[in-house]
């Protein structure tokens, strides 16, 4: 223990910082503090003291709504790794597309799963798809369907 650590600490311990800390001793040794609001460790390992998330107290509204069955009109967005090939080298190389429709679909999930289906019929079939559940696939509910 030093000063530096030390400081570093107390700092983290005085901050309204969550994450863990990873403090690193020897090669393959860490050092972990981890914040919590648990009164005991079995509250802690039950995790009957976990934080809110940062959106106004709600648990991710977007992961609730994507199973939501609400049969319409939705836009979803979707930035995936499209492989193509780069002129005048032959060889294949990642790049970020953003792709964006509107589909009829019954929840959040049926619209990532459809345009997912689409776009793997017509690009390379080493493209990577992000998680719908991820940052990388968003969606709107445009209105119901007729």
């Amino acid at each position: 223990m030093n000063p530096v650590l030390e400081k570093d600490i107390r700092d983290y311990v005085a901050s309204d910082v969550y994450y863990p800390k990873r403090y690193k001793i020897r090669p393959r040794v860490y050092f972990i503090i981890i914040k919590t609001e648990a009164t005991t460790m079995q509250d802690f390992k039950e995790k009957k003291a976990v934080r809110p998330s940062e959106q106004g107290g709600k648990t991710a509204p977007v992961l609730m709504s994507l199973n939501e069955p609400r049969y319409g009109w939705y836009e979803g967005a979707i930035l995936f790794k499209r492989v193509q090939q780069v002129p005048g080298t032959g060889k294949f190389q990642y790049r970020d597309t953003s792709f964006v429709a509107r589909v009829k679909a019954a929840s959040g999930i049926d619209c990532y799963n459809r345009i997912v289906a689409h776009l793997s019929e017509r690009v390379d079939r080493r493209s990577q798809f992000p998680s719908a559940k991820g940052k990388n696939f968003k969606f709107t509910f445009l209105g119901r369907a007729k």
